[in-house]
């Protein structure tokens, strides 16, 4: 099976050895995404709100250069540095998909990239 890279500008550009997203078949996965701004490369902001609707605006974009939907995502994890940031980050999280409620992991982490407050990956079923 075929392995292809997903790319877009409108996605900050990988931090370190990954792709924004890979393809395999008809599944993308896609690599965390914090609320890092694609042409700055910077932090949109300190607080978590902020942050959590950039992480899904770069998800969304990296799922559409794979000519993906929203509706066709099948699994969500999301880290969040802080548990009590959990109302919050879930309501950006329920506007964002709306009436689609795919399968979801949330978990507190000690730490993520860049000092942000949330990342959030993807696994959605393109094609």
């Amino acid at each position: 099976m075929t392995l292809q890279a997903i790319h877009t500008e409108d996605a900050p550009k990988a931090v370190g050895a990954y792709s924004q997203a890979i393809q395999c078949g008809n599944m993308l996965y896609t690599s965390g995404q914090i609320g890092l701004n694609p042409a700055t490369g910077e932090m949109v902001a300190d607080d978590v709100a902020s942050q959590a609707e950039q992480v899904v605006k770069n998800l969304t974009a990296v799922i559409h250069e794979a000519g993906g939907s929203l509706n066709q995502i099948v699994k969500v994890t999301i880290f969040l540095e802080d548990m009590a940031d959990f109302a919050v980050v879930n309501q950006i999280y329920a506007n964002w998909l709306g009436e689609h409620k795919p399968a979801r992991s949330t978990v507190a982490v000690a730490a993520l990239p860049l000092a942000a407050k949330v990342e959030m990956d993807c696994v959605v079923a393109v094609g």
